[in-house]
């Protein structure tokens, strides 16, 4: 070690950066989204990338992950969970760089008026994502792959949808995620019994005459009952195609 300016430093050691990436999904009634951003720099400049930032010196990982979504999105309180760091020396072609993604779960209608132009921030298919620069792809893998293991134990695809929808919207959410069909009754049956959802009066008669009732999130039992085991997926391990201690 050696003293500079009264600090003590860590002497013969190469300095690396860390940064943080995003994954953030959005869900539009229909497809999983995945917010990119145009890269405003050399090198890959104009190309497609997650948003992401190199952590500040008085700054802690999840912070650092808080303040990147919020100057893409202008939001806060957003759903962010880690994913395992990238470290593979060669993974960004300018210097070292370790990043730690994380994944961020957005209500897409909150984030519309709010998308900060700066990036030129554009929705793809969560299907139709185009290539990223460095190891971005992989790491939207990763995260789509937690996201499965995730929501078919918690009931953190909530935070996806709007304020209010109907039980055929949460039902295409997970179909969408799961890439498979679930039964209609056994679905409808399972999440109510969660307790977690408040029927409203008001129907959504979009698609039929008689309509569709509305529902709300019981927030509170929401967070109270947070990491209570959900029993929506059938097949789980088939449908997440990975070993139960992901």
């Amino acid at each position: 070690m050696t003293a500079s300016s009264g600090r003590i430093r860590y002497s013969g050691q190469t300095r690396v950066h860390v940064a943080v990436d995003c994954i953030v999904f959005g869900f539009d009634g229909e497809n999983f989204r995945l917010l990119l951003i145009q890269r405003g720099f050399t090198p890959h400049r104009q190309e497609w990338s997650l948003m992401g930032g190199f952590i500040q010196p008085n700054e802690s990982l999840e912070a650092a992950a808080h303040r990147v979504l919020k100057e893409l999105t202008g939001l806060e309180d957003v759903y962010l969970e880690q994913l395992p760091a990238f470290s593979d020396p060669k993974r960004d072609s300018v210097d070292r760089t370790i990043s730690v993604p994380y994944f961020a779960l957005i209500d897409i209608q909150k984030c519309k008026a709010q998308l900060s132009s700066d990036f030129h921030a554009e929705w793809f298919i969560l299907s139709e994502t185009p290539d990223l620069i460095f190891d971005h792809n992989l790491m939207v893998e990763v995260a789509k792959m937690r996201l499965r293991y995730k929501a078919a134990l918690h009931p953190i695809l909530f935070e996806l949808l709007p304020a209010k929808f109907t039980l055929q919207q949460l039902r295409t959410l997970y179909e969408k995620l799961y890439e498979s069909t679930f039964d209609k009754g056994n679905f409808a049956r399972k999440a109510l019994s969660t307790g977690l959802l408040i029927q409203q009066k008001e129907k959504n008669k979009e698609h039929s005459r008689k309509g569709a009732f509305y529902f709300k999130l019981d927030r509170e039992k929401y967070y109270d009952n947070f990491e209570a085991f959900l029993k929506f997926i059938p097949n789980m391990e088939k449908l997440l195609g990975m070993d139960k201690n992901w």
